[in-house]
C-alpha cells in the first residue's frame, strides 16, 4: 500500500471525526450578595439558555470590602440560583469559598 494515499486516508478519517464533536465551554455567571429579584431572573433565564445549548456554567459571587464578614448571605444566593435552575441543572461542585469569591459549578441534567 502506498503511504501517501495511508496518511491521506488517516488525516480523511480524523477531520471526519472531528466534525461530529461538541465542544463544551464554560459559561460564567457572576452574582453579587445583594443581588436583587429582577436581576437573579435574568440571569436564571441567560443560564438556562447557557445549559440548553451544552454548556456547564460557573456561578461566581465576588465580595467586596465588608461583605467578606457576612459569606453566609453568599451561600443564601447561590442556594436560591441553583432551587431556579432545579430540575434543568444538575450542580457538579457545591458553593466553596477561593479567596474573596465564591464559585458552584453546575452542568445540564440528563434527560431520561
Amino acid at each position: 500500500m502506498d503511504y501517501g494515499k495511508f496518511r491521506f486516508e488517516a488525516q480523511k478519517k480524523e477531520k471526519e471525526a472531528k466534525k461530529k464533536q461538541k465542544v463544551i465551554e464554560l459559561k460564567e455567571i457572576r452574582l453579587s450578595p445583594t443581588i436583587e429579584e429582577h436581576d437573579i431572573q435574568v440571569r436564571a433565564k441567560n443560564a438556562i439558555k447557557f445549559l440548553e445549548q451544552g454548556n456547564k456554567l460557573k456561578i461566581n459571587i465576588r465580595f467586596k470590602g465588608r461583605q467578606m464578614a457576612h459569606t453566609e448571605v453568599g451561600y443564601v444566593v447561590m442556594k436560591d440560583f441553583a432551587r431556579r435552575l432545579e430540575g434543568i441543572a444538575v450542580i457538579e461542585r457545591r458553593a466553596m469559598m477561593e479567596g474573596r469569591q465564591m464559585a458552584m459549578f453546575m452542568s445540564a441534567a440528563t434527560k431520561k
